[in-house]
């Protein structure tokens, strides 16, 4: 089952369960706090020191079935060329975990993003399912990866989507949006028609 919530949520029932082996998989630089292990392609067994670091170095995961209480996936499974394998692996070595990911719109906005993202997708609250398209872009990027983080403080649900899951990961592979044909968006056209409008609108005052 896959559904809505929360990093703060999840957060607080890590806490609570300080017994459970978690693991932070495509940790980065920024690792979650609860996690126990952590693991990504590249070696940061040196910042993380206070943490078990396993190295990842291909598609199946070093890990046993079933051998974590918690499993975080967090702006991960977009980099992912086969992510399918990869949702399975996640299913293999958990049984629940959480999985955050940016939405189209900050997929299209950040500029490192046009050169690491494979995958887009977004969330079906009906079906409660993640739908997945090869990567689109329809806007002329135009913000950086710290930036996006600080407009992430104020509009984060316009930003990013936070899933939890339990037992699978529903998923459906959706390329109508990559079939129909979408004009590209010019950021600086909006910002020009706007500035435009608001000035017409002064001059009639």
């Amino acid at each position: 089952m896959l559904k809505r919530t929360s990093i703060k949520h999840i957060n607080s029932i890590l806490k609570k369960n300080p017994d459970w082996k978690i693991l932070d998989i495509g940790c980065g630089y920024r690792a979650n706090e609860n996690a126990n292990v952590v693991a990504d392609v590249q070696d940061f067994s040196e910042l993380y020191k206070n943490k078990k670091f396993v190295r990842i170095n291909n598609k199946i995961l070093p890990f046993q079935n079933n051998e974590f209480d918690f499993v975080i996936a967090s702006h991960v499974i977009e980099h992912v060329e086969d992510f399918e394998f990869f949702i399975k692996e996640l299913e293999r070595i958990s049984s629940k975990g959480y999985i955050e990911l940016p939405t189209r719109l900050e997929d299209n906005l950040v500029f490192e993003n046009k050169i690491d993202h494979i995958w887009w997708f977004c969330f079906d609250d009906i079906s409660n399912q993640l739908l997945a398209s090869k990567r689109n872009q329809l806007l002329n990027p135009f913000i950086t990866v710290s930036m996006i983080k600080l407009l992430e403080t104020a509009f984060r649900e316009s930003l990013v989507i936070e899933l939890s899951w339990d037992k699978n990961i529903e998923y459906k592979i959706d390329n109508k949006i990559m079939n129909e044909d979408f004009k590209k968006i010019s950021f600086f056209k909006i910002i020009k028609k706007f500035f435009s409008k608001n000035m017409r609108t002064l001059l009639k005052k």
